[in-house]
């Protein structure tokens, strides 16, 4: 290929060297693009390069989660844990880039500052935060929907002067908590994987929860040799089959409705996905669960009295019932013996509903009841989502449109791929594209990029950008798609909802919730049509 109509750096820059920033980049080095990637990090992984903290791995099975695009790597790799914990993924990620000699091609501890768009050249200036500029055709960004971690509204968190860190600030070195006062802040899904494993070896451990989140249990397990090759032989089969589930999982959703069957078929089920590894319980279960009030109040009951079960002080175990959403409207989180660390006499849940925290201390953790005393402080408290990820860079479209001012004024994409008035500027797992087991949607959306540039360079095209029209026609659908979803009537990243954050109260739609079949299939049509929604030249 040949952009090079104009003294530019690069035919295509791509920001992040995560899962979908070296996808990306060994596509459009395929088909013979001078590709940069600028990683604001000193290694390959982006999510798992950087989210170190105790307990940290998958939730999708590893050999769904894994790249299909190498029959070399999928021959050559073996996976030791239905779950992998983050440093197997940390080396799986960096055996795919060793096998491709990804790193030549990518520029680490380069952290992108800005991203302008030039209407005459028709290209992008790319700013580091060292102060030097390149120039290129086509921006990419896979920059990742839960990347820019955010700290809580309490005052004081300098003034600590024991050690505190984000779960996805985790230092790269061990931490060692036995016999030391841990506090953690936060219960969502990266909390619940931090404490379950800080309480295995810790002195005293205080659990700082707000809302308590519906968790249900992984049952991780050996990956023996033998199972292996049986993954490895069906590899084609379980891919195509992620295609055309509801979220790219393996799960996929039962026909019937939680109602058709009698109450003991019901509970049976239910009983047999609980056992069962994995997110069965959320992505295969009944098909109205998450649509229909009655059903949902139903398995939220049966996910309560498996919690009370557990939790020895039933007092505790109301306290770790969610009261304000229902089973499976927020991403669940799965634990192994989470609930269980609640039995032990070290570790002690603190309700901050009932005894807000009122400041960090400089020796911990003061609350309207009294204060902590504490050798480290976690902050599990989550992410920017989506937004975050954009509006760090200060992106600049025609005219000089800044991109975070727009999406303030309203949210829009069309496919979560291109946003108009941002000419050449791809996004993988932008605004309003189709998430659920990442990975399998990131190649989807690779390849559609990839292909599109391949088309405009067949035309001699160097100019694309999604219509108005059609980004108002794909804002539209996605509201449409999800309008039936009791996730919409709940708090939570992914209705944009974030307490420790201005402006971020008022409920949207982030992600595209139609589901990954009609997600391709509307991808597909646009391709297959000579995308008339981008406006090409």
């Amino acid at each position: 290929m040949d952009f090079s109509n104009y003294d530019l750096d690069y035919d295509a820059i791509v920001i992040g060297a995560g899962i979908a920033g070296m996808y990306q980049l060994y596509k459009l080095r395929e088909q013979g693009l001078r590709v940069r990637v600028f990683e604001r990090g000193t290694g390959v992984g982006g999510t798992w390069y950087w989210n170190r903290y105790p307990g940290a791995r998958f939730d999708s099975e590893s050999y769904s989660y894994g790249y299909s695009f190498s029959q070399e790597v999928l021959d050559e790799w073996d996976w030791s844990e239905r779950f992998a914990s983050q440093p197997e993924i940390l080396r799986y990620l960096q055996y795919v880039a060793d096998k491709f000699d990804l790193r030549k091609d990518i520029q680490f501890s380069s952290d992108v500052k800005s991203a302008v768009y030039d209407e005459e050249t028709r290209s992008w200036e790319i700013g580091l935060g060292d102060g030097n500029t390149y120039k290129s055709r086509f921006l990419i960004t896979g920059i990742g929907i839960l990347s820019q971690p955010v700290l809580p509204k309490i005052e004081g968190i300098e003034s600590f002067k024991g050690q505190s860190f984000h779960t996805a600030r985790w230092p790269h070195s061990p931490v060692d908590f036995a016999d030391k006062r841990v506090a953690v802040i936060g219960t969502g899904a990266t909390g619940v994987q931090t404490i379950q494993e800080v309480a295995k070896n810790v002195g005293h451990l205080a659990v700082f929860q707000l809302r308590p989140e519906w968790c249900a249990p992984l049952h991780n397990s050996k990956i023996e040799p033998d199972e292996m090759k049986v993954i490895r032989a069906g590899y084609d089969e379980m891919f195509e089959h992620c295609a055309k589930t509801t979220a790219a999982f393996i799960h996929d959703v039962d026909p019937r409705g939680a109602f058709e069957v009698t109450d003991k078929e019901r509970y049976e089920f239910w009983e047999q996905l609980y056992a069962s590894p994995g997110f069965g319980i959320w992505q295969g279960n009944f098909k109205d669960i998450l649509t229909n009030p009655k059903a949902n109040k139903a398995i939220s009951d049966f996910i309560a009295a498996r919690i009370r079960e557990r939790v020895n002080d039933s007092l505790v175990a109301e306290k770790l019932i969610p009261k304000d959403h229902g089973f499976g409207t927020k991403r669940v989180p799965l634990e192994t013996r989470y609930y269980e660390s609640y039995n032990q006499e070290n570790v002690e849940l603190v309700d901050i509903s009932e005894t807000p925290i009122v400041r960090i201390t400089e020796n911990g953790v003061l609350t309207t009841e009294r204060e902590f005393e504490f050798d480290f402080i976690i902050y599990a408290t989550g992410f920017d989502a989506v937004f975050g990820s954009f509006s760090r860079i200060d992106i600049r479209g025609v005219n000089g449109r800044s991109l975070k001012q727009q999406w303030e004024e309203e949210l829009a994409t069309f496919l979560g791929i291109q946003t108009n008035g941002f000419p050449n500027m791809f996004m993988i797992m932008g605004p309003h594209a189709m998430a659920g087991n990442n990975p399998r949607s990131i190649e989807y959306q690779v390849n559609w990029v990839t292909e599109t540039i391949t088309y405009m360079d067949d035309r001699g095209m160097t100019r694309a950008e999604a219509t108005l029209e059609a980004q108002e026609g794909w804002h539209d659908y996605v509201l449409e798609q999800g309008k039936d979803l009791l996730r919409n009537e709940v708090d939570s990243w992914q209705t944009g909802i974030n307490i420790n954050l201005e402006g971020r109260q008022t409920r949207i739609t982030l992600m595209y919730a139609g589901g990954q079949p009609s997600y391709r299939r509307r991808c597909e049509e646009v391709a297959r049509n000579g995308y008339k929604e981008l406006n090409l030249r």
